[in-house]
C-alpha cells in the first residue's frame, strides 16, 4: 500500500509498506516491516543524506559499508552489542529465536535513531533457520563482514527463588567456592546438557560454516567473535589429560572436539563426571565454552585472512547467570564490540578477557 504522512523526523511524500514475516529493515526507500508503523517512527526519504549510510540495494553491496550479524540479540549482551556496533555506522542484522522479541528490540533501536539495524529470525538449533538467514544476507547484502556468535544456553535447571535467597556474592561465584553450596539448586540433566552443547558449540559451528562463504567476500577480511566465558578457561578443567587435549593447537580439529563432547555426555549419563575430570560447576556450560574456545583457534588457523577471536565479556548481569553478575550490559558488550571492530592486522586466534588478550 502507498500512503502519505508526516513522521516525527521529516515529511515523506510516499512510502511503500509491505509485510514480511521474518525481517524488519530499510531497503532503498521501502520499509519491510513485521509490525505496524507507530507514531514517531523515523522514516527517512531516499533523498535524505542519511539514506546512503543505512540502505542497501539488493545484492549490490558497497565496499564502504560493513554488514554484521549478532545472534541471541533481543536482550542482554547481544542487544547491547548490536546497539554499540550500529552506533559506529555498521548495518547490523539483529537475530533472535523469538520473532516478537526480536522485532520489538529492533523497533526500540529504530526509535533511538539506529535505523541501520534489521531483524531476521534465527534459531541456531534449526538448520532450515540457518539456511534462511544465509540466503537473506546473500540476497540483501551480497557479503558479510562481522559475525558475533552470542546466543547461548546455561545447560542447567535452577531453583531461582532458593538461589536468590542464598545471596552468594560475586567473588564466591568467580572463585569456584560456590560449587558445593549450589548443588541442590542448580542441576544438570542430560536433556539440558544436550541443548546447551547444541546451542553453545554445534549451533555456532553450523552457523559459522553456513556464513563462511559470505564472510570470505569481506573486502578487508571478516571478523568472527565467539562470546565465551571464564567457565571455559583451561585451568578450570579438572582433568590434566583433558586440559592438554583442548590446549594442543597442533592436534585440534572439529573431529576431536566432537569426540570430547560425546565423551562428556557419556560420562554425564553414567554419573562419572568427577572421574572423567570434567568441571562440576555448570559442567555442560563449561565444556561447551572450552570447546568453543578451541574451535575459535581451529578457525583462525584455517582462515588467516580473517580476525577470529573469542571473548569472555565479564560477569555481567544477564538472564544466563540469573542476574547474579555485578557488571552492566553496557560494560559487558565492550569486549565483543572491540573484537568485532578490530582494525586490520589485529590479533586473531586469541581469547579476550573483556577487552584484553588473556591466556586460554
Amino acid at each position: 500500500m502507498r500512503s502519505a504522512f508526516k513522521t516525527g523526523f521529516l515529511s515523506v511524500d510516499w512510502i511503500e509498506v509491505s509485510i514480511k514475516h521474518k525481517s524488519v529493515d530499510w531497503v532503498t526507500g521501502i520499509c519491510n516491516i513485521f509490525v505496524h508503523l507507530a507514531p514517531g517512527n523515523q522514516i527517512i526519504s531516499r533523498n535524505h543524506p542519511k539514506f546512503t549510510a543505512m540502505a542497501t540495494n539488493g545484492n549490490h553491496s558497497r565496499v564502504d559499508l560493513r554488514y554484521a550479524v549478532v545472534t541471541g540479540a533481543n536482550k542482554g549482551i547481544g542487544l547491547e552489542t548490536v546497539r554499540q556496533i550500529a552506533s559506529k555506522g555498521v548495518t547490523v542484522v539483529l537475530t533472535a529465536r523469538d520473532e516478537k522479541r526480536g522485532t520489538d528490540a529492533t523497533c526500540m533501536l529504530h526509535n533511538m535513531g539506529l535505523t541501520n539495524v534489521v531483524f531476521h529470525q534465527l534459531d541456531v538449533l534449526d538448520p532450515v533457520s540457518i539456511e534462511s538467514l544465509a540466503k537473506f544476507i546473500k540476497d540483501r547484502f551480497g557479503r558479510l563482514d562481522i559475525l558475533v556468535n552470542n546466543a547461548g544456553a546455561s545447560g542447567v535447571v535452577v531453583d531461582e527463588e532458593r538461589l536468590r535467597a542464598m545471596n552468594i556474592d560475586p567473588e564466591t561465584w568467580l572463585s569456584g567456592k560456590a560449587t558445593n553450596m549450589v548443588q541442590q539448586v542448580i542441576k544438570t540433566s542430560y536433556e539440558t546438557a544436550v541443548e546447551c552443547l547444541n546451542t553453545n558449540f554445534y549451533g555456532v559451528q553450523r552457523l559459522t560454516e553456513a556464513l563462511l562463504p559470505l564472510l570470505q567476500l569481506s573486502p578487508s577480511g571478516a571478523r568472527i567473535v565467539n562470546v565465551s566465558s571464564l567457565r571455559g578457561e583451561l585451568w578450570r578443567i579438572r582433568g590434566y589429560d583433558l586440559r592438554n587435549e583442548l590446549g594442543d593447537l597442533e592436534t585440534l580439529n572439529e573431529e576431536k572436539l566432537d569426540s570430547i563432547l560425546k565423551r562428556f555426555l557419556k560420562d554425564l549419563k553414567e554419573n562419572t563426571l568427577e572421574a572423567g575430570g570434567w568441571s562440576l560447576m555448570l559442567p555442560a556450560y563449561s565444556i561447551s565454552k572450552a570447546t568453543l574456545n578451541a574451535y575459535t583457534r581451529v578457525l583462525a588457523k584455517r582462515h588467516p585472512n580473517m580476525l577470529i577471536n573469542c571473548v569472555h565479556p565479564g560477569y555481567v548481569n544477564t538472564d544466563i547467570n540469573w542476574h547474579t553478575g555485578p557488571m552492566p550490559v553496557e560494560e559487558g558488550a565492550r569486549g565483543p564490540v572491540k573484537c568485532a571492530l578490530l582494525p586490520d592486522g589485529g590479533p586473531t586466534g586469541c581469547y579476550f578477557d573483556q577487552t584484553e588478550v588473556a591466556s586460554f
